[in-house]
């Protein structure tokens, strides 16, 4: 039979032991938990890593894709939304975003009294010459009627709406373009005038970046603002241009934009881009 003290001994003994083993299990569960989250840390930074590297990547392919190769400009073409679109306006798809920035284009209109040319300079206006050569391509222009002669003031004969076609006039002629717009380029803020002789020139609504497929000649020395992309030079055909100015103007639009309506008809029969030379 055992004592008292033995007894406490033993009950002492088996109170220490399981605390023992209660404070092992307990650095086990720590243990474990570091471990795990340990782990988790890890595959957070593995899948942190490979967001970086894949955002990274991506950055540099929209980076790639936004700027352009060497001997080409990055042009940005707005597209005109689908949603109520006028009659007038023309879909040809949109022209290549990046753009040759140099060398010369020599730009032939065929009209029905005769060629006018015109030489393009690619540095001065790549992204211009760019949609006039992409609109040619898809013969844009052909069979369409300058549709504005300006004899007082300013001298200029206005084009390129794909909407001025077929026998008479209507009240939208002037209001067409292409299914996209472009900002201006080559604006002649210290040239006086700003737009002499023999230049050819975007119109464009009055607003930054609503340069279309529009266009005027210049036939005498004109004092507009500087606000409308000087596309390049005539070269040959400004007889024909003078023909028709000396033939006046209906006053159509006399009380708006000024001039009217030529009345001596001329029509582009085809307007045709040269390859890129220099």
């Amino acid at each position: 039979m055992t004592s008292t003290r033995d007894r406490q001994r033993a009950a002492a003994r088996a109170r220490l032991e399981r605390e023992m083993a209660e404070r092992a299990g307990k650095a086990r569960k720590r243990r474990q938990t570091q471990a795990i989250v340990g782990a988790a840390a890890v595959l957070v930074l593995v899948v942190a890593g490979t967001v970086w590297l894949v955002t990274s990547l991506g950055d540099d392919d929209e980076k790639s894709g936004d700027t352009a190769a060497a001997g080409f400009a990055q042009c940005a073409y707005t597209e005109v939304p689908k949603e109520g679109r006028p009659a007038q306006i023309k879909d040809v798809g949109l022209p290549p975003t990046q753009q040759v920035d140099k060398g010369s284009q020599t730009m032939t209109i065929e009209t029905n009294l005769g060629p006018i040319t015109a030489k393009l300079d690619r540095a001065a206006v790549p992204c211009t010459a760019g949609s006039f050569t992409h609109l040619a391509s898809k013969g844009f222009f052909d069979n369409t009627k300058c549709h504005r002669l300006v004899t007082e003031g300013i001298k200029v004969l206005q084009c390129g709406d794909p909407s001025a076609t077929g026998k008479g006039w209507r009240d939208t002629d002037g209001t067409g373009g292409p299914s996209y717009n472009l900002a201006e380029e080559n604006l002649p803020t210290n040239k006086r005038p700003p737009y002499p002789e023999g230049v050819i020139a975007m119109a464009n609504s009055g607003q930054p970046g609503s340069t279309g497929s529009q266009f005027f000649i210049v036939y005498g020395d004109s004092q507009l603002d500087p606000n409308y992309t000087v596309l390049g030079t005539i070269t040959g055909g400004m007889d024909v241009v003078k023909q028709v100015a000396a033939a006046g103007d209906d006053g159509a639009f006399a009380e708006q934009a000024g001039g009217g309506h030529p009345k001596k008809e001329i029509v582009m029969t085809k307007v045709t881009m040269s390859d890129i030379e220099g």
